[in-house]
Parts: C-alpha cells; structure tokens; sequence
C-alpha cells in the first residue's frame, strides 16, 4: 500500500485516488504526467518519482501551509 492510502486509512482528514494514467489519458495530460508516481497534493504541491518518505511528509506540510 502505497503512503498517500496509508495515511488516508489512518485519517479521515486525508483522501487519496489512485489513477491509471494509461487508462486515463485526458488526466493524464491535464496533470501533466511525464512519469510515475506522479503526486498532486491540494492542487499546490506535486512531484514526479519515488521520493523518501521524510520528503513526502514535508510535501504534504507545504501544502497544508500555503492552504
């Protein structure tokens, strides 16, 4: 289970959808998608690849923040 769901199982202050880019191609270029994981958080803060967790957890603070 990938983090975002962890968290969102841990808190019902957290969502998080998982969207098959290959299946969902009008999203995929909405969002820009150039590779995966591709992490949008509040439409604020995103990011493309596998990141530690400590930077995955800062991104989701600066999001919250700039809300």
């Amino acid at each position: 289970m990938r983090l975002a769901q962890h968290m969102s199982v841990a808190s019902d202050r957290v969502r998080s959808t998982v969207i098959e880019a290959t299946e969902f191609p009008e999203l995929s270029r909405a969002y820009r998608v150039l590779g995966v994981p591709k992490v949008v958080i509040n439409e604020r803060v995103e990011f493309e690849g596998a990141v530690p967790e400590a930077d995955f957890l800062g991104a989701v603070l600066k999001a919250v923040e700039t809300a």
